[in-house]
């Protein structure tokens, strides 16, 4: 058999898997919460997912990335985006998101909440 790092469905899932932040492990070191990919009816690779609090700072690192900036240093409009994307992928549901998210983007909490309020008005239109 292909050494799994060499093996297509991994080069497949790669990308996916870093975006989630989550960990590939061997089939044989999965957990019960991993999530073991098969080729052809053989175990090849299993993907570890992240918590959930790891994945939404993931995501903040991400959207720094993408912003080529600390998200602190976007302006407003900016920063209203970064909340609506994040309350899109479920960034609040996450214990303490809005502390976190407030942090990230340099705003108090209050903000946060103006942010989400205002966009939530606007959808109620």
């Amino acid at each position: 058999m292909t050494e799994p790092a060499d093996h297509p469905l991994v080069a497949a899932v790669k990308p996916l898997v870093d975006a989630l932040g989550a960990e590939l492990v061997g089939p044989e070191g999965a957990g019960i919460d991993d999530v073991v990919l098969a080729w052809e009816g053989e175990d090849v690779i299993a993907v570890r997912l992240p918590q959930l609090s790891d994945s939404l700072d993931h995501i903040l690192a991400a959207m720094e990335r993408r912003h080529g900036m600390p998200l602190a240093e976007l302006d407003r409009k900016a920063k209203q985006s970064v909340v609506r994307t994040l309350e899109a992928r479920g960034a609040f549901s996450v214990r303490h998101g809005v502390e976190t998210v407030a942090g990230a983007l340099g705003v108090s909490r209050f903000t946060v909440y103006n942010y989400l309020n205002r966009e939530n008005a606007a959808k109620g239109d």
